[in-house]
């Protein structure tokens, strides 16, 4: 992997610097600076590689919580206890607690007043450059022209739709302005959400076909191969779609400088079927080019199929080029993340070796309650759960082997849970499976209380919640923290940004709003399979609602809360709760969890209060900075800014 960044990546900043030249930061930075340096970037083959280079290096950092991507930490799926974070609380960290702001946005991707974040109208330039000159070089082959041409059209698509995502109507950048243009040619204008998602939708469409159907040569993992595409051509249809997105008649009023809504108040079923075709397209190349279900391949003797099923679900996500990952981001290494998840479990650990972990990402209470029962249903669907009493504690038998600990006194809510649960989750009493410790009969179990191994021993790394996100952990990952100890080794991975499990459930999503009921179950099913579940029909036959999964309402319920179980800190719950107009339900609530203060099990299982989260019908599209607004007299501020 190191290979593949020194050759494609080699010389980025150095033609950044050359082609970026001195921004026009007045509007929107649509016009290239300097023409004569540019004629130069294309002069030869190897030269025009390194912009394209240049292209890829415009994609957000997906890995980064604190200032790129808003998806990891910004929702409800994470919250850290402030001395993680540092000196100064994260931007995503007040983003979540309701501290957006018009002078320098949090995390925005708009213009160049920005807190994190970057100004991806830069990179549509720039993708805009790489298209007008790609015929230049007189040594690049047609084919490799080809594919290239394809490459940067996705890439344009795929910022274009960045922006659509988090603003709404943008300005569709599909040229450069010409250098000598007016001060008026440069103050650009938002268009309409149609208008957008048909122009993303036209660029892919231009691009699959001239894709690579497979990256084999490891010099080129990370690079868009056609099932890549594909699949963000359905993500794309399927959010435009989606209720916000969808006749959101919320935005009546929200028109360009003539009246027109910027949202399509009509809403339209012809939009959720163009999104199911897409995804069943996206399904047919992804597994013609050899995608699947991730499935560990059992070479680890011995152990029970429980524990199998967890490596299924954990290293779905964390297995190098698994043949589920879709697209893996290359430039988005997944180490840092895996630092923050890990859990301190080793009981030899020493004080100079537990600095090296962090052991504070942390999932609130809400997400422990969000995974099913053992029965596939959800905790207050099952009547054999015990519900009510879910935060009271017992003690494990022999039942819950390989979850939690034989013997350990822990709350009901661990127990009788469904293996996405164990696989995802650590947590006080919790088997943590991870090398060198891979035995059923000794394995490390976390210990959340305050002064154990796994709980609050110094000012930042703990858990706030009590809970930590197991699954993003590789369980490759060697931890060794006890005397002469190697300490903690990381296994990084390309960052998931789409699974085939998330396209399955994008498919069945589509096929329940198409009214396709019946072949909705059927892929929502495949994923339930992998995660060791019966399918919803016979899983609902025992809940309180039987016929749940056989009306599109119903059906709606479960398939939104299989995406939220099944991509469970990937970064689409973020997304996803907005397009389906949910946000404020599920980002206007204190942050709960077990009062890690506490020494003893009493004192330890009583459900606090460790923060507040704050969401306004405003936060679901972010403000354009007022400079910007300014500078541009044509663009009109979203609502609530």
């Amino acid at each position: 992997m190191k290979k593949i960044k020194i050759r494609f990546i080699k010389g980025t900043l150095t033609l950044l610097m050359l082609t970026i030249g001195i921004s026009c930061s007045e509007y929107l930075d649509v016009v290239p600076d300097n023409i004569a340096v540019i004629e130069d970037a294309f002069e030869t083959r190897d030269n025009a590689e390194r912009f394209l280079a240049t292209l890829y290096g415009y994609l957000p950092r997906f890995e980064e919580p604190s200032v790129s991507n808003p998806a990891l930490v910004a929702g409800d799926e994470i919250f850290l206890n402030d001395n993680a974070m540092g000196t100064t609380p994260w931007a995503s960290h007040r983003l979540s607690t309701g501290g957006q702001n018009v002078n320098n946005p949090l995390l925005g991707y708009w213009g160049n007043s920005n807190i994190g974040g970057s100004n991806l109208f830069i990179a549509l330039r720039d993708c805009n450059i790489f298209l007008e000159n790609l015929d230049k070089p007189f040594d690049l082959e047609i084919d490799e022209k080809t594919r290239w041409e394809a490459e940067a059209k996705f890439l344009k698509a795929y910022y274009h739709f960045y922006l659509m995502r988090m603003y709404g109507p943008i300005p569709i950048t599909d040229k450069n302005i010409d250098a000598g243009a007016g001060t008026d040619a440069v103050r650009v204008i938002r268009k309409p959400i149609d208008e957008v998602t048909d122009y993303i939708v036209q660029l892919l469409d231009e691009a699959i076909p001239n894709l690579p159907a497979n990256i084999f040569d490891s010099e080129e993992f990370g690079r868009i191969s056609a099932p890549i595409a594909a699949a963000i051509k359905a993500r794309v249809l399927v959010t435009a779609a989606s209720p916000f997105f969808n006749g959101n008649t919320d935005y009546s009023t929200f028109t360009d400088a003539e009246g027109t809504p910027f949202f399509n108040q009509t809403f339209s079923d012809e939009k959720w079927e163009m999104a199911a075709k897409a995804c069943q397209e996206a399904i047919e190349i992804s597994e013609n080019s050899g995608l699947a279900l991730y499935k560990y391949d059992r070479k680890i003797a011995g152990l029970s199929e429980r524990t199998y099923t967890k490596l299924d679900i954990r290293n779905s996500l964390a297995e190098r080029w698994n043949d589920e990952v879709i697209w893996a981001a290359t430039g988005s290494l997944v180490a840092g993340l895996q630092n923050r998840a890990q859990g301190i479990v080793d009981p030899n650990v020493v004080a100079e070796r537990r600095e090296v972990i962090q052991n504070n990402y942390s999932p609130p209470l809400v997400i422990a309650e969000m995974f099913y029962t053992e029965n596939g249903l959800p905790i207050d669907e099952d009547p054999s759960f015990d519900y009510a009493n879910r935060y009271d504690v017992a003690i494990a038998d022999a039942t819950e082997a390989n979850y939690i600990q034989e013997g350990f006194e822990t709350a009901k809510l661990h127990m009788k849970r469904e293996p996405r649960f164990h696989a995802s989750l650590g947590f006080d009493g919790g088997v943590w499976l991870q090398q060198p410790r891979i035995e059923e009969s000794n394995p490390f179990i976390y210990r959340g209380k305050k002064d154990e191994i796994s709980g609050q021993l110094d000012n930042s790394r703990y858990s706030i919640s009590g809970y930590l996100a197991k699954k993003i952990v590789n369980f490759n990952n060697t931890l060794n923290l006890g005397p002469g100890g190697s300490g903690f080794s990381v296994r990084p991975y390309g960052f998931p940004v789409i699974r085939l499990s998330g396209l399955y459930l994008l498919y069945a999503e589509a096929l329940n709003e198409s009214n396709s009921i019946g072949e909705a179950q059927v892929w929502i099913d495949k994923v339930r399979d992998r995660a060791g579940l019966n399918g919803v029909v016979d899983s609902w036959a025992t809940s309180t609602n039987p016929s749940k999964p056989t009306t599109k309402d119903g059906l709606r319920s479960i398939i939104q809360q299989e995406r939220m179980i099944e991509l469970v800190f990937e970064g689409q719950r973020f997304w996803d709760i907005r397009r389906w107009k949910r946000a404020s339900e599920f980002l206007n609530k204190d942050v709960q969890g077990w009062n890690i203060l506490g020494k003893t099990t009493s004192e330890y299982y009583n459900v606090i209060s460790v923060g507040t989260l704050k969401f306004s019908s405003r936060d679901y599209l972010w403000p354009i900075s007022e400079t910007d607004i300014i500078s541009n007299n044509k663009l009109i501020q979203n609502p609530g800014w």
